[in-house]
């Protein structure tokens, strides 16, 4: 169980703060996690007991070896040019719920955004959700602005 002020990842929502452990209005006595996410507004209930996928943010250790380890980390392409089926594979990857996940989708996106002769919205709005995970759960874990994280791996990457 967590605790109030916790940082999580919920889903694949990203990073999320734990506001409140209570029931919600008309709910009895069940228990609810008050989520607030990190980037965006709004507000999730989630039963404490529903078994949503939920984790703890990785360590500043774990952010810094992750960020070593991405260009290491493989693409996820998508052999099949067929629309419902790369949805359903970079959904599937999505939902591992990790870190090195989010790096394989952005890298496997990249490649296919970048080798098309046309603009895939889905493809580029996919690509924004992973970086805004991985982002968030960044800058927490390392304790910087969200946007200087971009800015951060790359002069670690020792790219401009």
């Amino acid at each position: 169980m967590y605790s109030v002020g916790d940082k999580i990842i919920y889903a694949e929502s990203g990073v999320c703060t734990v506001e409140q452990i209570a029931p919600l209005e008309h709910s009895g006595d069940r228990l609810y996690y008050h989520l607030r996410p990190y980037i965006g507004r709004g507000t999730y209930f989630s039963p404490v007991d529903s078994g949503a996928y939920m984790r703890p943010v990785i360590s500043r250790d774990e952010a810094e070896a992750l960020i070593s380890s991405i260009p290491v980390i493989e693409p996820a392409i998508c052999e099949d040019n067929r629309f419902n089926h790369v949805d359903a594979f970079y959904r599937e990857i999505f939902r591992q719920h990790t870190p090195e996940a989010m790096v394989s989708i952005i890298k496997g996106l990249h490649i296919r955004i970048n080798s098309r002769k046309t603009k895939s919205t889905r493809a580029e709005a996919t690509m924004k959700r992973a970086k805004e995970v991985l982002h968030g759960e960044l800058s927490v874990a390392l304790d910087i602005a969200y946007p200087e994280v971009e800015k951060y791996i790359k002069s670690r990457l020792g790219e401009d």
